[in-house]
C-alpha cells in the first residue's frame, strides 16, 4: 500500500523536498526515483515528461506558487467583499432592535465611507489617545505636504506623553521630508523600516484600530472589538521586531555578487508569484524601477526567461526575504509618525 503524504506545498515532507530539489537541478527525474514522494505528482510539482512518460519534469517554483496564490487571492478578495457587505448591513440596522440592551450584530466594527468621515473618526481617536499610537504606512516616499498636515495632531499626542511607533517600507528612507518631520517631532516618536509591510494600519491605545476596506482607501473599518484590536497589535509588534531602525544602515547586498538587498526582496516576491506591479506596490517603488531591478536580477542569475528566473531564484536560495534586524543591530532612534487615513 502506497504511503500517504498529507500535506500542502508549503509543508513538503523530507522525501518530497529531496526529490523535488533533485528534479530541479537535473531538469527531470526518473519516475521510479520519485516513487517515495507521490505527493509531488498530487501537488503538481512533478508531471510526466511528454516525450517519455517514464520521466517526470518539475514545475518551476515561481509558477507553482503563482498558481496557488491566484486561487488564494480570489478567496481573500471574496471574503473581504463579503465582510464589508455584512458590516454595512449591520450598521444600517443598528439601533432598530426592540431590545435596546441586546448587543448589536455590528458591535465592535463600524464601516466608514468617504475620506472626510474617515479623517474625522481618526481625529477623534487621536484626541482620546493617552498612552500609545502604533501605525503601519505602506508605499514609498511620504510627501512633505502630507507629513506637514499630520504634524500638529502628532505633536498634540506627543505633548500628552503618547508613545508613537511607525513602520514604513525601506523606500521611505529616500524622502528628506520624513527626516525633517521627525526632527520637528523632537524625538517623540520611533520609526523602523522593512522591505515590505502590510496594508495601512492605525492603532490607538490598543482600544481602537483603523484598516482600509477598499483598495482606494475611500472605505475603512473602525475596529473596537478587543480581540481584533489585540490581534492587530500583536501583528504590529512582530513586524516591529523585524524592522530596521531608520538611522541604522541597511545591509548593502544579498551576499551574491551582483545582487543587491532590494533585488533579493524582489526575488522573494517573484518566487511567491507576484506580478511586476504587485512587487512595486509592496516595496513602495514604481513599476519601472521594479522592472529595472528584475532585469538586473535576471542578468546576475543568467536567466533568459521569467520561468528560468524562478528556478534560478530557488536554486540560489533567494526565495526568502532578506535577513531581518537582529538583537545585534543598533537600537532604534527616537523618531516617528503621523496618524493618517487608512
Amino acid at each position: 500500500m502506497a504511503e500517504v503524504h498529507a500535506h500542502g506545498v508549503d509543508q513538503l515532507c523530507g522525501e518530497g523536498e529531496r526529490v523535488y530539489a533533485a528534479a530541479l537541478k537535473a531538469g527531470r527525474i526518473d519516475r521510479a526515483a520519485a516513487a517515495g514522494a507521490p505527493c509531488l505528482v498530487e501537488l503538481a510539482l512533478l508531471s510526466p515528461d511528454p516525450e517519455d512518460t517514464a520521466w517526470l519534469v518539475p514545475e518551476p517554483p515561481g509558477e507553482v506558487v503563482a498558481r496557488l496564490l491566484r486561487g488564494l487571492r480570489d478567496e481573500l478578495g471574496q471574503s473581504q467583499a463579503r465582510a464589508v457587505a455584512l458590516t454595512r448591513l449591520a450598521e444600517r440596522y443598528t439601533g432598530l432592535d426592540i431590545d435596546t440592551d441586546a448587543p448589536s450584530a455590528g458591535a465592535g466594527i463600524r464601516v466608514l465611507e468617504g475620506k472626510p468621515r474617515i479623517r474625522e473618526a481618526i481625529a477623534e481617536a487621536s484626541d482620546a489617545c493617552m498612552i500609545e499610537h502604533l501605525a503601519v504606512q505602506p508605499g514609498g516616499v511620504r510627501r512633505e505636504s502630507v507629513l506637514n498636515d499630520a504634524l500638529p495632531l502628532a505633536l498634540i499626542m506627543a505633548a500628552r506623553g503618547v508613545k508613537m511607533q511607525t513602520l514604513y517600507t525601506h523606500a521611505a528612507r529616500h524622502g528628506q521630508g520624513l527626516y525633517e518631520y521627525l526632527e520637528r517631532m523632537g524625538g517623540a516618536a520611533e520609526v523602523r523600516t522593512l522591505d515590505e509591510v502590510i496594508e495601512r494600519l492605525l492603532i490607538f491605545d490598543r482600544k481602537v484600530a483603523f484598516v482600509p476596506a477598499t483598495e482606494d482607501r475611500t472605505v475603512a473599518l473602525e475596529l473596537r472589538h478587543p480581540g481584533l484590536v489585540q490581534f492587530l497589535a500583536i501583528v504590529f509588534e512582530r513586524l516591529w521586531r523585524l524592522g530596521h531602525p531608520l538611522e541604522a544602515p541597511l545591509a548593502a547586498g544579498s551576499g551574491i555578487e551582483g545582487i543587491t538587498r532590494r533585488e533579493q526582496a524582489i526575488a522573494a516576491l517573484l518566487a511567491e508569484g507576484y506580478t511586476d506591479g504587485e512587487v512595486a506596490q509592496r516595496l513602495g517603488i514604481n513599476v519601472r524601477t521594479a522592472r529595472h531591478h528584475i532585469r538586473k536580477l535576471s542578468e546576475a542569475l543568467g536567466a533568459v526567461s521569467r520561468a528560468q528566473l524562478g528556478v534560478r531564484i530557488a536554486q540560489n536560495g533567494l526565495d526568502s526575504p532578506p535577513r531581518p534586524t537582529t538583537e545585534d543591530d543598533p537600537p532604534a532612534p527616537a523618531h516617528q509618525v503621523r496618524p493618517d487615513t487608512p
